[in-house]
C-alpha cells in the first residue's frame, strides 16, 4: 500500500550546532566577567512604593548593608553579577542539552537519506523515500524530460557552459553564473499556470535548500513597446498563479541603451538566492546530505 509519506527541511542539526558554539563563547565572556566582578551580593527589598538595595559582604551576611539610591555605581555592579550568575546556570543547562541532542543524534538525518542513496538505480524506482539526499534530489529534479521552446535559426547563437543554446547575449551570462554557483536550472521549461496556459519562464531554478522551484523572467528588449506589453500581461498571468516578484520570481530587464550588466546579475544571485549560494559554498568540497526532501512539494505544474 503506497503512503505519502515526506520529512519537511529542517536546519535542526546546523541550528543545534551554531547555536552551542554561540553559548559556549558567550558562557565563557560571563565566567571571565564574574572573576573579574567584587566579592558579595545583592538583595532587593520592597519598601512601600520603591525598591532598596542592600549589600551582602557573604552567604551568612542575611540582611546586608544598605546602599543608597545615589551609589548607582555599585548598584549596577551587583545588580548585573547576579544577572550574570543566574544567566551562567541557564546556559549551562541548555548546553547539557544541545551535547545531548547532538550526541545522542549521531547523523540520523545521514542515516535516513543513506536508505534510499544506497539502493542500486534499479532498485529506486519502486521507493518513494521520506528524505532524500541533496545530491538525490537534484538528479531526480533534472531528470525530469521536458520540451522547451523552438529557437529559430536566424538567432544568432549563444550556447551556455552547459551546451544549452539560449537566446540572448544575457540569457547567456545569467545561465552560466547559476551554473557557477552550483544552483541548478532548467531553461525555458514549459509551465502550466492556474488556468491551464502553459507558458515558458527563462530559467526554473531549484532552491535545493529549500526544496522549491523559483522563476527568473528576463526581459531583453523593453525598449520595443509590443515587447514589453506581452513582458507585462505574462508577469500578470504568473502572478495569478502565486508566482510573485520578490518570492518566487526574479525579473530583470534592459534596453538597448541599458543593458543588463554581470555586476547587476551577480547582486541579484547573491541576495534573492542568497542562502542557496551560501549552502552550496558551505557544502561544495563535502559529502552534503544533511537537507531534507520534500519532492510532494513541487506541485504538478512543474516541468
Amino acid at each position: 500500500m503506497k503512503q505519502n509519506l515526506k520529512l519537511k527541511p529542517t536546519d535542526l542539526y546546523e541550528e543545534a550546532s551554531r547555536r552551542y558554539r554561540e553559548i559556549s563563547e558567550c558562557k565563557l565572556k560571563i565566567e571571565e566577567a564574574l572573576q573579574k566582578a567584587p566579592s558579595g551580593s545583592i538583595r532587593i527589598a520592597n519598601a512601600g512604593n520603591r525598591l532598596q538595595f542592600y549589600l551582602r559582604a557573604d552567604g551568612s551576611d542575611k540582611s546586608g548593608q544598605y546602599i543608597r539610591k545615589s551609589d548607582t555605581k555599585t548598584i549596577r555592579t551587583f545588580l548585573r553579577k547576579a544577572y550574570l550568575e543566574k544567566l551562567l546556570k541557564l546556559l549551562d543547562s541548555e548546553i547539557m542539552n544541545l551535547d545531548l541532542l547532538l550526541k545522542k543524534s549521531n547523523n540520523i538525518t545521514e542515516k535516513i537519506q543513506r536508505l534510499y542513496s544506497d539502493l542500486p538505480p534499479a532498485a529506486k524506482q519502486y521507493i518513494d523515500p521520506v528524505e532524500m539526499s541533496d545530491e538525490d534530489f537534484i538528479a531526480e529534479w533534472l531528470s525530469i524530460p521536458y520540451e522547451g521552446k523552438e529557437i529559430p535559426e536566424y538567432v544568432p547563437l549563444f550556447q551556455t557552459d552547459h551546451g544549452e543554446r539560449v537566446r540572448s547575449k544575457s540569457e547567456l551570462t545569467i545561465a552560466n553564473m547559476l551554473a557557477n554557483k552550483g544552483i541548478p536550472y532548467k531553461y525555458e521549461c514549459p509551465l502550466t499556470l492556474s488556468k491551464g496556459t502553459v507558458i515558458y519562464p527563462d530559467f526554473t531554478i531549484l532552491d535545493v535548500k529549500e526544496r522549491r522551484e523559483i522563476y527568473w523572467e528576463h526581459r531583453g528588449m523593453m525598449d520595443d513597446r509590443e515587447y514589453a506589453r506581452q513582458a507585462v500581461f505574462k508577469m500578470k498571468s504568473m502572478m495569478k498563479s502565486g508566482i510573485i516578484p520578490g518570492k518566487n520570481l526574479i525579473i530583470t530587464e534592459e534596453t538597448s541603451a541599458n543593458p543588463l550588466g554581470t555586476d547587476e546579475i551577480e547582486i541579484l544571485i547573491n541576495s534573492y538566492i542568497a542562502e542557496q549560494v551560501n549552502y552550496n559554498e558551505q557544502n561544495r568540497h563535502t559529502d552534503n546530505r544533511n537537507a531534507e526532501a520534500d519532492p510532494a512539494q513541487i506541485q504538478d505544474r512543474r516541468c
